[in-house]
C-alpha cells in the first residue's frame, strides 16, 4: 500500500436529523423513510417514492464501518438528488438548501478526519445559488457544490446562470455536476434506462452545454467535475471537434475551434469497468480523474479503492486518482 489519504470524491448524504428538519421547515416537501429490511429502506421526498435507499445513507456509523471495509479515509459529502427540490418554489428550495448545508458542514465538524463536504444549491434563482455558495464556503468550510445536470429542463449555458458561474469562478469553487430529470425519460421507462442511459445522457448535454454556450470560454478558471466518468464525453469529444469544424451551429458562442475538449473537465472514476476507466484515464490524463463511489446507492462502485488499485497503471498515478489530486485541489477551498 503507498500509504496516500484515500478520498472518495462522490458521496450522498441525508440523515434522519436532517429529514426532520427539512421536513419540519418544508411540509409541503416532507422527506421520511421506511425500511424494506434491516438494509435498505424507501426514501419518499415530496410524495414521490424512490428505493432502495441504503441505510449507510443516512445512519453515519454504518457510513463509516463502510468506509473502513473498503479502504475509503475520506468522504466528500453531498446532499441527494432527491431532495434538491429544483421543482419546488425558490424560497422553499433556498430554506431547505442552507439547511441540508448546515448539516453538511456540522457532520464535518464531528468527524473533520473522515469528512469534507460540498453544498447543494437554489439553482433556480441563480443569484440565490450564488450568494449560498458563499455562504457554504466562506462560512460554513464546504468545498464547493453539487449541482444538477439541467434545472427544471434548462441547460446550463443559460445566460441566468452567469452569476453563479462568475461567484464559483472567484471563489475557485470545486463544481460537481450530477445529472437530475434526464432527457427523454418518456422514453426510457423500462428497464431501468432511465439511469443506464439517462444519467450519463444529462450528463453528457450539460457538458456539450458548457462547451458550446461558451461558458468555459468566458470563465476559464471554471472546474466542472462530471459525474459517472463523465457519461458520454470522454468517447465522443472528438465528435464534437469535428462538428465544430464542418457545422455552423456550434460556432455560435465558440469563435475558435474547440481543442482538446476533454481536457476541460474532471471526471470520477465510475465506470463500471476497467477498461472503460484505464480508457478514461489515457484520454483525459490522470490528473483529470478523481476516485468516486456513488456511495451509498446500488449503482455505485462502492470498492472505489480496490478497483483504482487494480488499474494497469504506475503507482504514482493510482496515488493521483485515489487522493493526491483530490486532497490538493480540495484543501485549500474554503
Amino acid at each position: 500500500m503507498s500509504g496516500v489519504q484515500t478520498i472518495d470524491v462522490h458521496t450522498h448524504v441525508l440523515t434522519e436529523e436532517t429529514m426532520r428538519l427539512l421536513s419540519k421547515e418544508a411540509p409541503k416537501a416532507p422527506v421520511s423513510i421506511a425500511p424494506i429490511d434491516k438494509d435498505f429502506y424507501t426514501l419518499t421526498v415530496a410524495g414521490t417514492a424512490y428505493k432502495p435507499f441504503p441505510r449507510g445513507g443516512f445512519d453515519i456509523e454504518r457510513r463509516l464501518q463502510d468506509m473502513d471495509a473498503a479502504g475509503v479515509d475520506v468522504q466528500v459529502l453531498s446532499a441527494t438528488p432527491q431532495t434538491y427540490l429544483y421543482n419546488q418554489d425558490i424560497s422553499l428550495t433556498a430554506a431547505t438548501a442552507a439547511l441540508q448545508n448546515d448539516q453538511i458542514a456540522k457532520l464535518v465538524r464531528e468527524q473533520p478526519k473522515r469528512f469534507m463536504g460540498i453544498a447543494t444549491l437554489p439553482m433556480q434563482d441563480p443569484e440565490k445559488a450564488a450568494a449560498e455558495l458563499r455562504r457554504a464556503m466562506k462560512t460554513l468550510g464546504l468545498r464547493g457544490a453539487m449541482i444538477g445536470s439541467n434545472v427544471n429542463g434548462k441547460n446550463l449555458d443559460d445566460p441566468s446562470f452567469e452569476p453563479l458561474w462568475a461567484a464559483a469562478a472567484e471563489l475557485d469553487a470545486f463544481m460537481f455536476i450530477h445529472p437530475v430529470t434526464v432527457a427523454g425519460s418518456d422514453r426510457l421507462k423500462s428497464y431501468y434506462l432511465v439511469n443506464l442511459v439517462g444519467n450519463p445522457l444529462d450528463t453528457t448535454i450539460a457538458a456539450a452545454c458548457l462547451v458550446f454556450g461558451g461558458v468555459l470560454d468566458r470563465h476559464p478558471k471554471l472546474k466542472f467535475l462530471l459525474a459517472h466518468g463523465g457519461g458520454f464525453l470522454p468517447y465522443q469529444a472528438g465528435r464534437w471537434e469535428h462538428g465544430w469544424q464542418v457545422r455552423d451551429e456550434p460556432k455560435k458562442n465558440v469563435k475558435a475551434a474547440p481543442k482538446n475538449i476533454i481536457h476541460r473537465f474532471l471526471y470520477d472514476t465510475i465506470c463500471h469497468s476497467k477498461a472503460s476507466l484505464e480508457f478514461l484515464i489515457a484520454q483525459a490524463g490522470v490528473e483529470r480523474v478523481l476516485m468516486g463511489s456513488d456511495y451509498p446507492y446500488d449503482m455505485g462502485m462502492l470498492d472505489c479503492v480496490r478497483d483504482v488499485r487494480a488499474l494497469s497503471i504506475p503507482q504514482d498515478q493510482r496515488d493521483t486518482i485515489i487522493g493526491k489530486h483530490a486532497k490538493a485541489m480540495l484543501e485549500g477551498r474554503k
